[in-house]
């Protein structure tokens, strides 16, 4: 079995931003026999192994690596059991299992990222989560700390970018917009962006899965720049927005888009309050008891979703792919939160409105 001491040792040192010079001083040994280990040149003689092992904090097995596959189906089923609590919005037993996988296994970077994860959506105020602001304040430090870190030293450049958009838009959630920008100006632009990018190195069977992958990640893209205008134009303009939100989900699934998430519910709930501010309300009401039947759909879908088009061809969702910070069934958000909108006071008192709470019931 190829042992990977050096390795450990180096990453273990970087992360406690420890000198090879300061490292050496602390085990009485040179200076050129820690470049040696980390070059895997060679290793520590035996009697050093439990020292540096204690001074790392970890076990003698784990700094030679030889419990790696342990340690990968561990890991995996804490990641499995986060996103199955992820997905019905039990944000509480979410951070128990990070912790709880952190503290096996502390320089798992998957793991930091999910705690990161949990903490930040503890923060959520559009979730059924108690004393969300206070959380803010609360998760603060802990979320920074976490996402610096993951930004500094994970060598898993998937994670790293996960965590250091959520850092950014953290701090533009706490207020430090002037940092969070920081972070977002570092970013690469669209045009030079990998799945854009990659097309010259494609192989010839590569081609088609990539660029109806490219579609997908383009249209999610394009839908949440349209979701962001509608708040920015005028109320008209704001209808005419949700209609071609609707013309382009039709234009990429050859339909509404799989009923795996909540976007059907919230598209046509969001297009029904555009339609009541513009008085348009025949066509609201039809828009809301459209909504009312997806989110009862979307409650009752089954374990896997499987959708197929020609822009995007085969895929397929999981029931527990979905993730949110609230634990309710949708018809009961839609009811409690949605339609209490200010927006619908205008119909609140209408026969129709009345009939679309009643079937919400």
């Amino acid at each position: 079995m190829k042992l990977n001491i050096g390795e450990t040792i180096k990453r273990l040192r970087k992360e406690r931003e420890i000198t090879q010079e300061e490292f050496a001083e602390m085990l009485g040994v040179s200076c050129q026999s820690v470049s040696r280990w980390e070059n895997n040149s060679c290793y520590p003689d035996i009697e050093l192994i439990p020292i540096i092992a204690a001074f790392f904090e970890i076990s003698t097995d784990k700094l030679m690596g030889v419990d790696e596959v342990a340690e990968k189906k561990a890991v995996e089923r804490y990641l499995k059991d986060f996103q199955a609590s992820i997905s019905i919005g039990n944000i509480n037993e979410c951070i128990r299992i990070a912790r709880a996988g952190v503290a096996e296994f502390p320089n798992n970077y998957a793991l930091l990222n999910k705690l990161m994860y949990a903490l930040f959506a503890e923060c959520d105020e559009t979730g059924n989560i108690p004393g969300w602001k206070e959380n803010m304040e609360k998760n603060d430090a802990e979320i920074v700390a976490l996402g610096e870190r993951i930004m500094k030293y994970c060598p898993d450049q998937q994670i790293k970018f996960e965590a250091v958009n959520r850092l950014a838009f953290h701090h533009c959630e706490m207020g430090r917009k002037d940092q969070g920008r920081a972070i977002y100006e570092t970013f690469p632009p669209m045009y030079y962006c990998k799945e854009w990018s990659l097309k010259w190195a494609l192989a010839e069977d590569e081609e088609l899965p990539h660029w109806r992958k490219f579609i997908l990640q383009s249209y999610y893209a394009l839908s949440d720049g349209l979701w962001q205008l509608v708040d920015l134009v005028s109320d008209e303009e704001a209808v005419t927005v949700c209609e071609k939100m609707h013309v382009l989900n039709h234009l990429i699934f050859d339909n509404d888009p799989p009923n795996d998430s909540w976007c059907n519910a919230n598209h046509y709930f969001d297009y029904a309050k555009r339609l009541v501010k513009v008085n348009r309300i025949e066509e609201a009401i039809e828009k809301l008891n459209v909504c009312v039947k997806y989110a009862y759909e979307f409650e009752n879908r089954p374990d896997e979703i499987k959708t197929t088009s020609l822009l995007i061809g085969e895929r397929t969702k999981k029931k527990t792919d979905f993730e949110t910070t609230d634990s309710r069934p949708l018809h009961e958000i839609l009811r409690d939160s949605w339609l209490a909108e200010k927006e619908f006071d205008a119909i609140r008192d209408t026969e129709e409105f009345k009939e679309i709470l009643e079937q919400l019931k």
